[in-house]
């Protein structure tokens, strides 16, 4: 299980595409999982939010300014799992909704 909070994300036994999904929930993009890996693994992250990432945890203040240096999510994942964030271009899929109706009552 994975869990999400502000500025950490933990987890036991978590496959690589369910830390693909949440990574790409915290970058606002979405993330595909080329690693190869198999398995579940232990993840124990911690970054500091950038602005855009503040928007999903909406009436929680930004934190007070500290004396360590920023680390941004893209660094985290490198350092602290020994993975990398790489932007791509591929395909994706869409589900496209022409019409919508209520339904009938029988």
């Amino acid at each position: 299980m994975l869990a999400v909070a502000f500025r950490l994300l933990k987890g036991t036994s978590v496959p690589p595409d369910e830390l693909a999904l949440a990574l790409g929930n915290i970058v606002g993009r979405m993330v595909a999982d080329k690693t190869g890996l198999t398995g579940n693994f232990d993840i124990d992250l911690a970054w500091t939010p950038d602005e855009g990432q503040y928007l999903q945890f909406p009436g929680r203040p930004q934190p007070p300014p500290s004396d360590a240096a920023p680390v941004s999510i893209f660094t985290a994942v490198q350092e602290q799992l020994g993975l990398k964030l790489e932007s791509t271009r591929g395909p994706v899929d869409i589900l496209v909704i022409d019409r919508a109706e209520k339904p009938s009552e029988n």
